[in-house]
């Protein structure tokens, strides 16, 4: 068997390409020959094009023209899986992404095709509208449709009329590892504090004027950390000061990967405070599990984030938009060690039952063995 995933880009910036490359190292280690296909521009190419994980994959970068509404022109894809597409045993293409759309609709692929529906396309309304028709091919072309979670494809509207060839197999991840010693020293910072943590682009769907919102209702013996970089930053910053929330909400900017793993070693509990279906899945919140840290999040309307958080089992799941109701779940899950306790080893069950990095190869193996 020989396979091809295909779509996004490179460098890995987002939850779709993290998913590419890793069923992309996970299958080729485990004796599937795997490549992944992708679009970067000229300063982000790697040497050759080619980055090599083993003998057996390989992620394969051309280039890229430019970039509009998320996705990367590149006419050198359509060129490249033409020539090389009947190599492949199958094609497993990652939605939203028109252009590997395209792509493998004028390669000419004759042979097996999966599809991956990691989201629908909510904001690019005008873009939406040109790309239906071929949207809808490869959704009668593809063999299976691979959702997140089931509460995503099971209520996806373009997906109503194929239910039949639609299935899911959760995200998963190798679990956080920490530096005991640094986990500690973040602690130190905050004192006597119960530390809440959260992390993703300040950008309006995260639900983080929600958050900041929230922390008026704890006391203060609690704060909440929020990590990452994004546009509404300075409106987040006048509402903290506005509301003289200054110790009780900190914004601590972008953080590399280690120092991210450091901040869920150190908290008690993590938030995913999102407000629309474009968060989909929500990798952090199985990070944090993986760490044995409850979760509050958001019950989203056709998303899968409130399945991943198994409500009163790995921690809770509150109304969007609803900064009360975020203020309660964590007070409820914090109310005493015993509560506590148990929400935090349900949280590290859960990820281990669920959402492994292993168990996430396997099953996709699984899709692909069963015909």
């Amino acid at each position: 068997m020989k396979v091809l995933q295909v779509g996004k880009f490179y460098p890995i910036r987002g939850g779709v390409e993290k998913v590419m490359w890793d069923l992309t190292m996970g299958l080729s280690a485990s004796g599937i020959e795997c490549d992944m296909l992708c679009a970067c521009f000229k300063e982000d190419m790697p040497d050759g094009g080619i980055i090599r994980f083993n003998d057996k994959g390989r992620v394969i970068c051309v280039k890229a023209l430019t970039k509009k509404a998320a996705t990367m022109i590149s006419p050198a894809m359509i060129s490249w899986l033409r020539k090389h597409c009947d190599e492949y045993d199958i094609i497993h293409v990652h939605h939203p992404d028109p252009m590997a759309a395209l792509a493998l609709r004028l390669s000419g692929y004759k042979g097996r095709v999966f599809l991956h529906w990691h989201s629908d396309i909510i904001k690019q309304k005008f873009f939406l509208a040109l790309y239906r028709p071929l949207q809808s091919w490869l959704i009668r072309r593809t063999e299976q449709i691979i959702g997140t979670t089931p509460v995503y494809v099971q209520q996806s509207p373009w997906l109503q009329k194929v239910q039949d060839k639609v299935t899911y197999v959760p995200i998963g991840v190798d679990p956080v590892k920490y530096d005991q010693a640094a986990a500690d020293a973040l602690r130190e910072q905050y004192p006597g504090k119960t530390i809440v943590f959260s992390l993703g682009r300040l950008v309006g769907y995260k639900g983080y004027t929600y958050l900041v919102e929230a922390a008026g209702y704890l006391p203060d013996n609690y704060v909440i950390i929020i990590g990452g970089e994004g546009p509404l930053r300075r409106e987040l910053e006048t509402q903290i000061e506005a509301a003289g929330l200054q110790d009780k909400v900190r914004l601590i900017g972008y953080l590399d990967s280690d120092t991210a793993h450091n901040w869920f070693g150190a908290c008690d509990l993590y938030v995913m405070s999102s407000i629309w279906k474009t968060e989909a899945f929500g990798i952090v919140q199985i990070e944090a599990m993986s760490c044995g840290k409850p979760v509050v999040a958001t019950r989203i309307p056709e998303s899968g984030v409130s399945w991943v958080n198994e409500d009163g089992v790995s921690g809770l799941n509150v109304t969007p938009e609803n900064a009360r109701e975020l203020a309660d779940a964590i007070l409820q899950i914090t109310s005493n060690n015993c509560t506590f306790a148990s929400y935090s080893e349900n949280a590290r069950k859960r990820y281990l039952d669920n959402f492994t990095f292993e168990g996430m190869i396997q099953n996709v193996t699984n899709k692909y063995t069963i015909q």
